[in-house]
């Protein structure tokens, strides 16, 4: 039986490391599912998830962030987009923050650049 009065969030830097050390060897030696100590991994995961959501919080990058760094590491020129989103005026006021991304472009730019979709939802409400 758990003693539901002992479970806690982490509270602090000291209780995050150890939970990333207790966590460790999980990874190289991954407990058999319905056993105690796949219980103890996954309510180990789950705090350190919850710690790193409040204490170590990554900003959300606008769609169009994302476009342009895949462009650079991918070397992909604005001649690149506008052959994916099928004119010179929508390329350019996608980069230029002139227009939002739509649903059709998040499809065609996820297809042809291998960008997941949902890094280039950002605030797009479908």
């Amino acid at each position: 039986m758990i003693d539901l009065g002992a479970v806690r969030t982490l509270q602090n830097e000291d209780e995050y490391e150890a939970a990333l050390k207790a966590v460790r060897p999980y990874f190289d030696n991954e407990p058999e599912a319905d056993t105690l100590d796949a219980a103890h991994f996954d309510a180990l995961v789950l705090l350190i998830e919850e710690y790193e959501a409040k204490h170590y919080s990554i900003p959300r990058v606008s769609p169009v962030d994302v476009i342009k760094s895949v462009m650079t590491a991918n070397h992909y020129t604005r001649a690149d987009l506008i052959e994916i989103v099928g004119s010179k005026a929508r390329a350019a006021d996608l980069l230029n923050g002139r227009r939002e991304i739509n649903l059709d472009q998040i499809r065609k730019i996820s297809r042809a650049w291998g960008i997941p979709a949902g890094a280039l939802v950002g605030d797009l409400v479908v």
